[in-house]
């Protein structure tokens, strides 16, 4: 078997990345870009399915393209480009939506939660289609694997049951991806209410930590987590879910487990144990944000960038597509 092929993609919904965006997607795509054939995507179409102004989206667009680059993704190593640049995405998204059962897509719960917030008669169409075109961005690069969060499962596996769709009434076509998620990362919790996910959605700003976040702001909120009444540092989802996830933040970011870094405070409190975290937090962080603000002040190196990412990953999708068009009945594209 060969170096197995990679895909995930990052919506451009906010001027930074939090905490749990790094550790439960970006932090594991920057280890995967090495043993891998890695394509990582800023999905700029899937963030227009809610309302939005198109120069914030443009610019948090850019954003996002220079965090990924300087968290670590190497464009040397990897495929690194905007979604829409590459306009296979759209096209295939419609042939897998004309594939998809109403009430197939009426059961993906993200569609069910956000639409609850706003009232289902006032969600867009392309909020109730977002499974289809996540299942076009990944099937389009025939896919081995994909990274993602316990929350993406149920679209993931939306996107097993097309391809396979596909495959057996069109013939073989699409690989059918699998997914690859990491347990001990998969849930990092709001620092103000730990029993929900982390999330720029729903959280308040106390509750997020950002990678663009500037240290006293850092070391602040993590000061300020919610933890409990005891002064004992340990591992219980529990009766501890608070000091849990900060245990969870500082494993995944030094590489011990938790357990092991939680005996080494015991039950000395939580002041040294929370000045320790917001320090390491710093020391990772900084360098990325300063590496994000040297990328965004050139833009024609960004573009470059960019563009070179959009021509490679479009090589790949054009011959996907031809694959498609040639088997769904429809002529050659032009």
């Amino acid at each position: 078997m060969g170096t197995p092929r990679v895909f995930s993609g990052i919506q451009p919904t906010a001027d930074s990345f939090h905490l749990g965006n790094y550790l439960g997607a970006v932090k594991q795509w920057v280890d995967l870009q090495e043993t891998g054939d890695a394509l990582y995507c800023v999905v700029d179409l899937h963030a227009i399915t809610m309302p939005y102004d198109p120069a914030t989206l443009r610019r948090r667009t850019r954003v996002a393209a220079a965090q990924l680059i300087a968290t670590g993704l190497d464009p040397e190593r990897c495929i690194l480009f905007v979604q829409s640049q590459v306009p296979e995405h759209a096209e295939l998204a419609w042939v897998l939506s004309c594939l998809t059962g109403f009430g197939e897509a009426s059961r993906m719960t993200q569609f069910k939660d956000k639409s609850a917030k706003g009232g289902a008669e006032t969600a867009s169409v392309g909020l109730f289609t977002y499974p289809m075109l996540m299942a076009a961005d990944i099937l389009l690069y025939r896919t081995d694997e994909v990274p993602v969060g316990e929350d993406q499962r149920q679209h993931l596996e939306l996107s097993r049951n097309l391809a396979q769709r596909f495959n057996h009434r069109f013939g073989e076509t699409f690989t059918v991806p699998a997914p690859y998620i990491l347990p001990a990362v998969a849930k990092i919790t709001d620092l103000q209410d730990p029993t929900s996910k982390m999330s720029k959605s729903s959280s308040a700003p106390q509750g997020i930590i950002d990678l663009l976040d500037e240290p006293a702001a850092i070391r602040k909120k993590i000061n300020r987590a919610v933890t409990d009444t005891e002064s004992v540092v340990r591992v219980d989802d529990e009766a501890k879910p608070g000091v849990t996830n900060l245990l969870r933040i500082y494993a995944a970011l030094c590489g011990e487990k938790a357990d092991d870094i939680a005996a080494r405070y015991g039950d000395g409190g939580y002041g040294g144990f929370k000045k320790d975290l917001g320090d390491l937090v710093v020391d990772t962080f900084s360098p990325i944000r300063e590496r994000t603000a040297r990328y965004l002040s050139d833009d024609a190196a960004l573009d470059a960038v960019l563009n070179e990412g959009a021509r490679r990953a479009r090589k790949i999708a054009t011959e996907t597509m031809a694959r498609v068009r040639e088997r769904s009945g429809f002529p050659p594209a032009v």
